[in-house]
């Protein structure tokens, strides 16, 4: 996740995808810049997206973040569509990485976290992931509840 000090008043987390480091297992990940509409930023202002069953591909040169929701902003005059394609800005060096990542067998681009920075930009974090099978699904939740599990045990035996 994107880690900056919460004093911060420009920072703040818009869309967190959960289940992506759940069903995936994220390899690496880039901030990338998102291009929106004015009602768009307006309505990310008032804290109404959804990225978590969006994903990002790339397609004639450029990175795109495909279903992802942003909610209509009521009072706009020209109001935008919520399921849009909407570009994503990064480097021409990360964009031909990112293609070769995903010509790999099973690789994609799954969005993690959408907010903003600390300019007040919009960001969007995106991790080149693997998707996981079942059993590798099964072992990731099995460690998870054994941390929960030590930590219950750290507290009651002191």
């Amino acid at each position: 996740m994107a880690n900056k000090p919460k004093s911060d008043p420009n920072y703040k987390v818009i869309a967190e995808n959960r289940r992506a480091r759940f069903d995936y297992a994220i390899e690496d990940d880039i901030e990338c810049g998102v291009v929106l509409t004015g009602s768009e930023v307006k309505s990310l202002r008032e804290n109404s997206a959804n990225v978590a069953e969006s994903y990002a591909e790339v397609k004639d040169g450029e990175l795109w973040l495909v279903n992802s929701y942003i909610a209509p902003y009521e009072r706009a005059m020209f109001s935008h569509m919520e399921r849009r394609r909407r570009k994503l800005l990064v480097s021409k060096r990360e964009l031909a990485r990112l293609w070769n990542e995903t010509q790999r067998k099973g690789m994609t681009i799954v969005p993690m976290v959408l907010y903003f920075n600390h300019k007040g930009f919009v960001k969007l974090k995106v991790g080149i992931a693997k998707g996981k099978k079942l059993h590798d699904k099964r072992a990731t939740e099995a460690k998870r509840d054994w941390g929960r599990q030590k930590q219950r045990l750290l507290r009651h035996g002191e």
